[in-house]
Order: C-alpha cells, then structure tokens, then sequence
C-alpha cells in the first residue's frame, strides 16, 4: 500500500484503487478483497489530509497516466472518509471521466458494498434526501 500523497504521478496502474487509511485495521477481509481487484493499492486519510489535494492529486494522476479504473473504498459512517466518495464528481468538473470505469465501496460488517454514484451524489444533498425520506414515508 502506498501513501497517495507521497507517489509519482507517472507510477500508476491501469486500476487505481485509493481506500482510506484506517480501513485494512478496521475491516482487513473486505481490505483483503480490494487487494484481490488490484496491486496498487493507495491510502489517504481526509481527517489529516484536505480533500482539495486529494483532488488535485488524483487529477494530476489521471492525466499522465491511461488509468482505465478507478475504484474508491472507505469504512461506513466515517464524516471524514465520505468525502472520498465525493472526489469524482469534482473530478468530473474538470476532465473527462467517460473513458474510465469508477466504483464506490464502503466497508460494512468486513465486506464491500457496492455504492452507486446516484446514492453518493444524493448523499451530498440533504434537502433531496429529506424529500426522497418523506415520500417513502408518506406511501
């Protein structure tokens, strides 16, 4: 596992999987698992770390290297971890992603669970949320 902060934007695989930093000690089967999807394997922790490096490092990654996935995987119900979910849309904003494969994991009783992209952006919404709440239970 290797520091995202402190690596060569030029020492990329075509699969990046970037977790944060607590979630081998925290859940080491579904770490064990993420390991079986890729080598490179990179950490971060956005409790120490700002997300707007996180951002901008990550950017800089894509764009000097033909990185053809991109997988994201964090504990659950971490305030700090979430925000790496956040990363591709801001991603988005300033390239395009079309051409690369992105999954979401959050780690939950030590397996992966898939996260879809819809549930991530509503997760940044609480209004909508709150919405989406209240029809389901007004039905």
């Amino acid at each position: 596992m290797k520091d995202l902060l402190k690596t060569n934007c030029y020492d990329v695989p075509e699969t990046l999987v970037i977790i944060g930093s607590c979630l081998p000690q925290m859940s080491p089967k579904a770490y064990e698992k993420l390991c079986e999807k890729s080598e490179a394997i990179y950490e971060v922790c956005l409790e120490k770390e700002h997300l707007n490096m996180v951002i901008t490092k990550i950017m800089g990654m894509l764009s000097r290297v033909k990185v053809k996935k991109l997988i994201f995987a964090t504990v659950d119900k971490s305030p700090h971890c979430v925000q790496l979910h956040y990363v591709v849309k801001e991603l988005e904003k300033a390239m395009d992603l079309s051409k690369i494969e992105i999954e979401n994991y959050v780690a939950v009783e030590d397996e992966l669970v898939e996260i879809p992209s819809e549930v991530i952006s509503l997760s940044k919404s609480l209004g909508k949320l709150k919405e989406k709440f209240d029809e389901k239970n007004n039905n």
